[in-house]
C-alpha cells in the first residue's frame, strides 16, 4: 500500500512540474506592450476621445491575433520629445517589455479653422523597457490606400493597423540583421 502511495505521489509531482514548466514557457513568449494615448494633431479637445477610441480599438484587434498583451495608459507623451527616463519608469511600473508612443495627424483641407479630411497619418515610435528607441514608422492612409471616401474612424483604424504592420516588418529586419552579425 505504501509503495503505491509513493508511486502515485511521485507521478503527481512529476506531472505538476511539467505543467508548471509549460505554463512558464508560454508566459515568457507573451510580450507586454504599453501604449500611450496618441498625440492628436491638430490639438482640438473634441476629436481626442474619438481618436483614442478608434486607435485603441485597432490596437486591441491587431494584438488579439498575436501573442502580445496590450497595456493602456491614459497618459499622452509628446511624440517629438520623448523622455527616455519617462518611458523606463512607465515600463517598470507596468511590467511592460515595450512602449509605443503614437501620434495621429489629421489632414486639414479647405478654408477655415475646423475643416478636416478623413485622411490621417498615424506615426508610432517603439521603445524597449530601457527607454531606447528601437524603430519608428508612419502610415499615411491617403498615400498607402488612396482612400478618398470613408469615415475618419476607419481611417484611424487602417492607419493604426498599417503602422503596426510596418513596425513588425522592421522588427523582423532588425532580428535578421542581428542574427547575421
Amino acid at each position: 500500500m505504501m509503495k503505491k502511495f509513493i508511486t502515485f505521489t511521485t507521478l503527481i509531482l512529476l506531472l505538476s512540474g511539467i505543467s508548471l514548466k509549460a505554463q512558464r514557457n508560454t508566459d515568457d513568449k507573451i510580450k507586454k506592450i504599453l501604449y500611450f494615448n496618441p498625440e492628436v494633431d491638430p490639438d482640438i479637445e473634441e476629436i481626442k476621445e474619438p481618436t483614442n477610441y478608434a486607435f485603441f480599438s485597432a490596437v486591441s484587434d491587431n494584438l488579439s491575433e498575436r501573442k502580445n498583451k496590450m497595456i493602456r495608459t491614459e497618459t499622452q507623451i509628446p511624440f517629438d520629445s520623448v523622455d527616455k527616463q519617462t518611458i523606463t519608469d512607465y515600463c517598470v511600473n507596468n511590467d511592460a517589455d515595450f512602449a509605443v508612443v503614437p501620434k495621429v495627424k489629421y489632414f486639414k483641407v479647405g478654408i477655415g479653422k475646423y475643416v478636416f479630411s478623413n485622411q490621417v497619418v498615424v506615426s508610432m515610435k517603439l521603445f524597449d523597457a530601457g527607454g531606447n528607441l528601437i524603430t519608428e514608422t508612419d502610415y499615411d492612409t491617403y498615400r498607402k490606400n488612396m482612400r478618398l471616401l470613408g469615415s475618419t474612424v476607419n481611417s484611424v483604424k487602417i492607419g493604426t493597423n498599417g503602422a503596426i504592420k510596418d513596425i513588425l516588418k522592421q522588427l523582423r529586419k532588425i532580428k535578421t540583421s542581428e542574427a547575421e552579425l
